[in-house]
Parts: C-alpha cells; sequence; structure tokens
C-alpha cells in the first residue's frame, strides 16, 4: 500500500500541481526517488494527497514535459532522470515574486519619481528637504578629518550604544536645551530614520496603531507600515496639533504612541507653543500615551530660540527623543541619537546591533570632534544667517508671483513653506507637468491623500536664482492649468 507523509497546502497561493511537482523534484533531486523507481498510479497519489486526480495528472504532465518522468502503457509512470538533468531543467528563481512579498513596502510612486529626479542634472529642486551643497562646512569638515589623521581612533565597532566620548558630548548638548540625561540613556543611530526603523520594530506589535500630525513626514515613509503598524493623523492648527482630540484618537484607535514634530514641523514648518507642549506632555501623561519627540530642527531656528523640548519637561520617561545632524550638519554623515530610558534604549541598541553592528565609527569620530572643538556651534551660527536669507528671499518672490494664486505661513525655522494653492487643480498633473520643465515639486498629498492643493517649498536645497526662476515658472504653470 502506497503510504505518504506530505499533503500540499490548500492554503497556499502556490497551485497545488505546482506544489505537488517541486515535491517530487524535491524527492528526485535528494535521491529518495531514483532513476527507475515507480510513482504511483494517479488515482492512489491524488486520494494520499487529499486533491482531485486532474491536479494529480496536470503534475506529471510538467514532469513529463521537463523529462524527468516518463509513462508506459502496462508498466506505469517511473523517473526517467537523475540530479544533474534535473538541475538543468529548473527554471531561474522568479525574483518579481520575491520583491512583491517582501516585508518591506515599497515607497509611494510619486517618492519614487521624486528620489529619482533629483539626480537629473540642473533640474531646480523646490521641496528638497536637505541643505544645500554650499552650507554643508567643508572648510571645517576637513580641519576634522585632518585632526583625526594624526589621532589614535579606534577603526573597529563600537560598543551597542555608540562611541562614549560622543554620546558625552551629546549629553552636553542636550543639557544645554534643557535636557538632563547620562550617556548610558543615549543611542547613537544613523539618522533618525534609523531611530524610527528601531522603534517599529523593537517596540511596538504589529497591528498597533501610531498617531501623528496631520500632515505628517511620517506619511512620506513606510516605516511603520512595513512593521504593520497603522498611522492615524490627528489634526494640526498653527499651534500645533489638536492636543484636545486626542483622548478621543487613543481611545478610538487603541493607539500604542504618538510622533511627533514639534520644532518647525515636516511639512509645515510649524512651530508648536509652549502652551500646547505642556498640554500635549500632560495629556499623554494622563492617557499613559508614550510619545516620540522627533527635533531634527530644532537648531535651524531663524528669529529666535525656539522652546525648551517636550523632553526637558518629562520627570516620567515617557519621552523618546529623536536628534540628528543630518538636516543641520550634513546628510552623509549619517549620525543621530535617541533619549530615553535606560531599559529602552538598552533594547534598541541590541536590535541595533543585529541589524548593523553599530553606527559608522568615522562618522561618530568627526562627530565627537565637532561637537568638541565648537566647529558645530560655530557652523549654527552661519546656516541660520544663510538659511535667513534664503527664506526672506523665497517668501518675497512668493509674494511676487504666488500672491493671488496661493497662501502661506512665514516660518521662523526649518526648511519649508506649506504653500496652499487657490485654483482647485490636480496636484499630479502639475507635479507632472513643473517635472517635464526641470522643476522638482513635493505635492502635498504624499504627507496627507487630503492635502491636494498644497505643495512643500523649501528654500534650504535651491540656489537663490533656481528659486527665483523655478517659482517664477511655476506660477505660470500652475496658471496654465486652471484656465
Amino acid at each position: 500500500m502506497f503510504t505518504i507523509d506530505w499533503k500540499p497546502n490548500k492554503s497556499s497561493p502556490v497551485p497545488l500541481h505546482i506544489q505537488i511537482t517541486d515535491f517530487i523534484k524535491e524527492k528526485i533531486s535528494n535521491g529518495e526517488w531514483t532513476v527507475g523507481y515507480k510513482l504511483p498510479p494517479q488515482r492512489i497519489l491524488a486520494k494520499a494527497l487529499g486533491v482531485n486526480r486532474s491536479t494529480v495528472v496536470t503534475a506529471y504532465e510538467e514532469l513529463t514535459a521537463d523529462g524527468l518522468i516518463k509513462g508506459n502503457s502496462g508498466s506505469g509512470t517511473r523517473v526517467v532522470n537523475n540530479t544533474w538533468n534535473l538541475l538543468a531543467t529548473t527554471a531561474p528563481p522568479n525574483w518579481s515574486s520575491y520583491v512583491n512579498f517582501g516585508i518591506h513596502k515599497p515607497n509611494l510612486p510619486t517618492i519614487q519619481e521624486i528620489n529619482q529626479a533629483e539626480f537629473i542634472p540642473d533640474i531646480i529642486r523646490l521641496g528638497t528637504g536637505e541643505l544645500s551643497p554650499n552650507l554643508i562646512p567643508s572648510t571645517s569638515l576637513k580641519k576634522v578629518f585632518n585632526k583625526l589623521s594624526t589621532r589614535e581612533i579606534t577603526h573597529g565597532y563600537e560598543e551597542p550604544k555608540g562611541l562614549m566620548p560622543l554620546r558625552e558630548q551629546i549629553a552636553k548638548y542636550l543639557k544645554s536645551i534643557g535636557i538632563q540625561t547620562s550617556p548610558s540613556s543615549i543611542l547613537i543611530v544613523s539618522g533618525a530614520l534609523q531611530a524610527l526603523q528601531l522603534i517599529s520594530v523593537g517596540l511596538l506589535h504589529k497591528g498597533s496603531t501610531v498617531l501623528t500630525e496631520k500632515p505628517s513626514y511620517l506619511n512620506s515613509l513606510n516605516v511603520f507600515q512595513s512593521a504593520g503598524i497603522n498611522l492615524v493623523g490627528v489634526p494640526l492648527d498653527k499651534e500645533g496639533i489638536q492636543t484636545i482630540q486626542i483622548p478621543n484618537y487613543k481611545k478610538q484607535h487603541r493607539a500604542a504612541l504618538l510622533y511627533t514634530i514639534p520644532t518647525f514641523h515636516n511639512p509645515t514648518g510649524t512651530l508648536m507653543t509652549v502652551e500646547r507642549r505642556n498640554q500635549l506632555l500632560n495629556i499623554c501623561q494622563q492617557e499613559q500615551l508614550p510619545l516620540i519627540e522627533d527635533d531634527v530642527y530644532r537648531e535651524l531656528w531663524l528669529d529666535e530660540n525656539p522652546p525648551i523640548p517636550i523632553k526637558a519637561s518629562d520627570n516620567n520617561g515617557l519621552v523618546l527623543y529623536l536628534g540628528s545632524l543630518s538636516k543641520s550638519l550634513s546628510p552623509g554623515l549619517r549620525i543621530g541619537w535617541i533619549v530615553g530610558p535606560e531599559p529602552v534604549v538598552e533594547h534598541l541598541a541590541d536590535i541595533k546591533m543585529q541589524t548593523d553592528y553599530g553606527s559608522s565609527s568615522i562618522s561618530q569620530w568627526v562627530a565627537e570632534a565637532l561637537f568638541s572643538s565648537g566647529l558645530y556651534n560655530k557652523h549654527l551660527n552661519e546656516v541660520r544667517k544663510e538659511l535667513r536669507t534664503r527664506r526672506d528671499f523665497t517668501l518675497n518672490t512668493l509674494n511676487k508671483y504666488f500672491s493671488d494664486i496661493a497662501v502661506w505661513e512665514k516660518p521662523t525655522g526649518g526648511f519649508y513653506i506649506w504653500l496652499r494653492l487657490l485654483p482647485s487643480i490636480s496636484v499630479r498633473n502639475l507635479f507632472e507637468n513643473a517635472l517635464s520643465e526641470g522643476i522638482l515639486l513635493n505635492p502635498g498629498n504624499v504627507y496627507d491623500n487630503k492635502a491636494e492643493q498644497y505643495l512643500r517649498i523649501s528654500y534650504s536645497y535651491a540656489s537663490l536664482p533656481n528659486i527665483e526662476d523655478g517659482l517664477r515658472r511655476l506660477s505660470n504653470i500652475v496658471k496654465t492649468i486652471a484656465k
């Protein structure tokens, strides 16, 4: 009597006949069913596997076409080829299926287009959220590299939380902005984006909900969604996230934590007031809702120092604080930090070690030297001056070309102006038309699918002549589409 210890998975998306074909191929390739082995009749195999006979017939036909088995009237179906022949008949893997079923979701199509278009020669990047190459302190960085070349520094892996001298410098810096912490509560990461990745996989369960401002930078990424996390937007006004609505949102969606960019918000440029920060912390404490404070734009204030971080008032370890050098100094260094309760930081450090075994040692030594030498503070003074000039120039240009077709607020820091177009037009159509004219935009709907009439305009990257030229031509495109 024929017996078999395997059955196809009927809940699998792989067709049953292919599962059976692969199973028999494996038996042959492993040498379990050798040349001359007689396969069970189709009816008997179908009964043993719990499938229709026609399914087995299809599997046998494919194996016969591959030259692995052969049926003869009267003597049944037998294996006629060995492992080496099997290898020759094995099709190459379908990598597209691997891509489609991978855990990490691809970027939004528009984000992918933006990422690709940024490298088109001479394109005017009106939405890019990084410092212009002219604003990166190349001279200071060269001084640091030259100095490090004469010092004895480690070139191997650093300890899990990061280079101790750098964490000491960051602790000193944090104290200057009101956050009392020790190096043991700081984790060095490869930019704030990695911090979010670590949090999504290390602190949240699949199916959890994260509350964000609406619109939010997080909506332009799939970091949390790829970990099975849901994002729910809480409305934003001129003072920041509308805290009065948080308890209802938390209850309705069973939110696990809240993510906020209180200082020069991305994409709107909003600066959360002191009163709203206090309200936010108090409500999150009452609701026992942990808070991620993304403060990567803090040092880019242009008119006056912003309010102290929410973390500075946190006496209960409720806030995870994120900082970075990517926006204020150089995106290429890939240095950021997480500040939080020691057990949380140690857990995230362990996960980081499993993913990349620590941020770049050389980048960490460069960052430490920039802090300890005072070059970072000197750079900040210079970059604020340059950004202030750029902001004012961009606002004047908008007044010249967009006063009758858009409205906006004056940002007091950061990189962005949140521009609302008055004509009701397709932002997708505008994006495509602008791109064909050599102008790259960041449409509002990548940050909030309801923000169809918005653009994130950045004054940090394009040159002043390009900002003038790009906005002038963009206004003409808007008016043409609106006709």
